[in-house]
């Protein structure tokens, strides 16, 4: 079976088949036994020792951190793909094609779309360095203290605000290119780009590839990153410098 010939059979398959209140973190800082974190002469620092422009700083450092294991997590070989908390499946709308192809032993086309699909996320995912790096220095001792008395995710929840519009633009080129390279993805894009009156009979995603892998992998990304964010709150371990543990000790003796 060639390749345009299983192209324009997931086309008419996609045309023709049926388819188908959390606690502020300084709540929960003081509900834990301090652990006795102290400054470089060995004694407890306070809290009201501490400068707002120290703890915004703390916070930059933690939420540096985070993003950088972040991405290194993601943008990587199976990043996506081998982590099932992120990895971008199907599309809804193509899903009953992917049981079909897998019912006539046509597995490997199935894996490589996903396969592909996932490969330009984690291509993606390296940009969102430079654009958190930007939005935390733009990062007001004011939105520093709403992070910290906010959600468990509110450091994730200000890159979303602050970012996710930036970030769509710049995955969306690099996913487009990565889709168009390969086998089975490419075809059925070019196949979905001459749809024509058909096109009013399939779903967006089946229709914006790109689009839905794009907006997949900023969801892994943020998810990850909100992963990140709450083990910096809650693991004294994942606190990497002098300054995170002078005020993160802080924070657990108020």
């Amino acid at each position: 079976m060639n390749l345009s010939r299983i192209a324009w059979s997931l086309f008419l398959s996609a045309t023709l088949l049926p388819l188908t209140a959390q606690a502020g973190w300084l709540d929960w800082l003081k509900g834990k036994s301090s652990t006795g974190q102290t400054s470089t002469g060995g004694k407890p620092v306070s809290l009201a020792s501490l400068s707002e422009t120290e703890v915004a700083k703390a916070l930059k450092e933690a939420l540096a951190q985070g993003v950088k294991n972040a991405v290194a997590s993601l943008g990587k070989d199976d990043g996506f793909l081998k982590n099932a908390k992120v990895k971008i499946p199907m599309p809804d709308s193509l899903k009953q094609i992917e049981r079909g192809l897998r019912a006539m032993k046509q597995d490997k086309l199935a894996d490589e779309f996903v396969t592909t699909m996932n490969r330009a996320a984690e291509q993606a995912v390296p940009v969102a360095a430079s654009i958190f790096a930007d939005a935390l220095t733009k990062m007001t001792v004011e939105d520093a203290k709403n992070i910290l008395t906010g959600a468990p995710d509110a450091a994730t929840q200000f890159f979303r605000k602050t970012s996710e519009a930036q970030l769509k633009e710049l995955f969306l080129p690099i996913v487009k290119t990565a889709t168009e390279k390969v086998g089975v993805t490419a075809a059925y894009k070019k196949l979905t780009a001459n749809a024509g009156f058909l096109s009013s009979v399939m779903s967006k995603d089946a229709m914006d590839i790109d689009g839905y892998v794009t907006q997949k992998g900023l969801d892994g990304l943020f998810l990850v990153l909100a992963e990140e964010e709450k083990n910096i709150r809650q693991n004294v371990q994942a606190r990497g410098t002098d300054l995170l543990k002078k005020v993160f000790g802080a924070l657990q003796q108020k």
